[in-house]
């Protein structure tokens, strides 16, 4: 209650009271060298950090790129050699067929 006093007094009379300055050590409030050093490290990590995930993403898009291109030309190989099989099939029933119509018109043995 004493302080309430004092300061309803203050402001009553208009008597400035001055404030005190703090006086603080500008050491203590810079960072200094070691702040100094632990940044420049901590960016240093960062930098390094991102150039890695860089090369790795990089390699993977490359892979993965890869990947598409063996798995095309595998699809297109096993495409080649349905229509090759189909193509042999094919042949082969119209052999089939042209032998069975000969083998119709052979006149029956022993007459």
């Amino acid at each position: 209650m004493p302080h309430a006093l004092s300061a309803v007094a203050h402001v009553v009379t208009g008597a400035a009271t001055p404030t005190p300055t703090p006086t603080v050590d500008p050491e203590l409030v810079t960072p200094g060298v070691w702040g100094f050093a632990i940044i420049a490290f901590i960016a240093l990590a960062v930098v390094l950090l991102v150039a890695d995930m860089l090369r790795r993403i990089r390699r993977g898009r490359v892979r993965a790129d890869i990947a598409e291109e063996l798995d095309a030309e595998e699809r297109a190989a096993e495409q080649r050699a349905a229509e090759e099989r189909d193509a042999r099939q094919r042949a082969a029933d119209t052999d089939s067929a042209a032998q069975d119509d000969a083998s119709d018109q052979r006149p029956p043995r022993g007459e």
